[in-house]
């Protein structure tokens, strides 16, 4: 059912969790396991800060790549810059992503207001059905 799964990650508790369930299914499906860190450019655009989330991302791929290995899967990772939501969507369209697993921070109110809501965009936009974990 499943060939190829991304998991979205920033490194989070929230992102864990959605790497914990895309795991899982990865090894239910035989699947290969997509993960993914995006380096929002609209925080950085130079400088120590954009070299400090590109060295957070390869750090957080790295330790999904572990996690997945030892669960024997195959595991593909890519840490890419841009608008997190857009860049999470053209991997999805560009690489026939069959599913997206995502943690979610749960913010409400106004942080969600303020900060916006990367997995409710990719919800609404995805081609691929999104699955959103929450982290407890």
């Amino acid at each position: 059912m499943y060939d190829d799964i991304l998991v979205p990650t920033d490194g989070s508790r929230g992102a864990n969790a959605g790497l914990d369930h895309g795991i899982e299914m990865a090894t239910q499906w035989d699947a290969t396991l997509h993960v993914l860190y995006v380096v929002d450019t609209r925080l950085a655009r130079s400088g120590p800060l954009l070299e400090t989330l590109r060295n957070e991302g390869r750090r957080a791929v790295r330790d999904a790549e572990v996690a997945g290995a030892q669960a024997g899967l195959t595991v593909v990772t890519e840490v890419v810059e841009g608008n997190p939501h857009e860049a999470i969507l053209d991997y999805v369209a560009d690489r026939g992503i069959d599913v997206v697993v995502m943690g979610t921070h749960g913010r409400t109110g106004l942080d969600r207001a303020v900060m916006g809501s990367v997995a409710e965009r990719v919800v609404r936009r995805s081609p691929a059905p999104v699955l959103t974990v929450r982290d407890e």
